[in-house]
C-alpha cells in the first residue's frame, strides 16, 4: 500500500508542533514513505526549510498550509462566530508552482487583511486564488467536520460542495482522521455517507505534531506554554490520546480497513503535487571584510563606507550603499 502524511505541523507551527524537520523527514524515510508534506498553522515560515530538508533525503515535499477561515468575511473583525466557530481549519496543498504562489498570495493576505486572533482567510479570498491547490477538509475544526459533529447534515453537505466549487472537482477532499476520539469516529462515518452523496472523495490523515510517539508527554508540556498552563491544570488545551505522531503505512492501514480508497487517495494527492523552487544563487555576505559562514545563501555586500554597530544604541550610523550581488 502506498501512502503519504498530508497533514503534518512542524516546529513552525510555534508553540503547537514539536516535529522538527529533519528530524521528521529521517522518519519519514525510515518507515518507507517517500513523499511528505508540511501544512503548519497559519503560516508558511517553514517551507524553504522542509523543501531542502526532504529533497536532501529524497523524499517528495509537499507543500502546505492549515489556514484559518473565517466564518464571514476576513475584514470582520466583530466576533461572527464565538468560541469554536471563530474560524475553521482548512488544508491547502500546493499542486503545482502556480498553487504554490496562491498560497502565498492567500498566507499573506491572513496577516494583512484578516488578523483577528488568527490570521484569517475567507472563501472570497480562496476563489480568487484557488488555481492550482488541493484542498482537504481538515479535522474536527474543520467548517465541514463542525456541522457533522452537531448532525447538521444538510449544512455539512452545502458546504461542502461549496469548497468543492471553490477549488474544482476532484480537488477538494473530506479529510478523515483518528486519534483514538470517539467524536472523530462519529464524524468519518457520516463523512463516508457525505461522500456518496456528493461524489467527493475521501482522504485519511494523521494530525503530526510531533515525530515519535514517545515525544506526546514533551508536546503537553510545549502546550502549557502555549496556553500559559500547568499539566496539573484540569480546565486545559489537550491532544489526548497520544497519537499526534509520524505513523507508518501499515499502522494508517489499521486505523483505516474500511477505507482503502482514502488511504490510496494520499499518495495519489502527493504525486499530483509537484513544486519545484530554484535555489541557484550562491551569495556571500561581508561586512568589514567578515561573514558568516553559518548562511546557506550567502550574499555579497561590499560597503562603500565602514559599518559597525553602535555599541549603546546597536543601530548602524549611516546606509550601506552595495554592489549588485555576485
Amino acid at each position: 500500500m502506498s501512502f503519504a502524511h498530508l497533514h503534518v505541523h512542524t516546529e513552525y507551527s510555534l508553540l503547537d508542533g514539536s516535529n522538527k524537520i529533519k528530524e521528521c523527514v529521517a522518519r519519514v524515510k525510515e518507515l518507507g514513505m517517500n513523499s511528505v508534506a508540511i501544512t503548519d498553522h497559519g503560516v508558511m515560515y517553514g517551507v524553504i526549510d522542509f523543501y531542502r530538508a526532504a529533497k536532501a533525503a529524497g523524499i517528495k515535499p509537499v507543500l502546505g498550509c492549515e489556514v484559518y477561515v473565517a466564518p464571514g468575511s476576513r475584514f470582520d473583525k466583530e466576533a461572527v462566530g464565538s468560541g469554536d466557530d471563530r474560524y475553521y481549519h482548512l488544508v491547502l496543498l500546493a499542486e503545482n508552482n502556480t498553487g504554490y504562489a496562491n498560497l502565498m498570495k492567500i498566507v499573506s493576505r491572513g496577516f494583512t487583511e484578516g488578523y483577528y486572533y488568527k490570521p484569517r482567510v475567507d472563501k472570497d479570498l480562496l476563489r480568487q486564488y484557488h488555481e492550482g491547490i488541493i484542498a482537504l477538509s481538515a479535522c474536527l475544526a474543520g467548517e465541514v467536520q463542525r456541522y457533522l459533529s452537531r448532525g447538521l447534515t444538510e449544512e455539512a453537505k452545502k458546504v461542502a460542495l461549496e469548497y468543492q466549487d471553490i477549488f474544482g472537482k476532484g480537488n477538494f477532499f473530506l479529510e478523515m482522521q483518528d486519534h483514538g476520539i470517539p467524536e472523530q469516529q462519529l464524524v468519518n462515518q457520516r463523512q463516508i455517507q457525505l461522500s456518496k452523496e456528493t461524489g467527493i472523495e475521501l482522504v485519511v490523515t494523521n494530525d503530526i505534531h510531533y515525530t515519535y510517539a514517545e515525544d506526546a508527554k514533551p508536546h503537553d508540556i510545549l502546550l502549557c506554554l502555549q496556553t500559559g498552563k500547568r499539566l496539573s491544570d484540569e480546565d486545559r488545551m489537550r491532544y489526548e490520546g497520544g497519537q499526534y505522531f509520524v505513523k507508518s503505512p501499515e499502522e494508517m492501514a489499521t486505523l483505516f480497513p474500511y477505507a482503502p480508497e482514502a488511504l490510496e487517495n494520499t499518495y495519489k494527492i502527493a504525486q499530483r503535487c509537484n513544486v519545484e523552487i530554484e535555489m541557484t544563487a550562491s551569495y556571500e555576505l561581508m561586512v568589514n571584510g567578515a561573514h558568516c559562514s553559518d548562511c546557506d545563501i550567502k550574499v555579497t555586500v561590499e560597503p562603500r563606507h565602514s559599518y559597525r554597530l553602535c555599541k549603546e544604541t546597536e543601530e548602524a550610523p549611516g546606509n550601506i550603499d552595495t554592489k549588485d550581488a555576485q
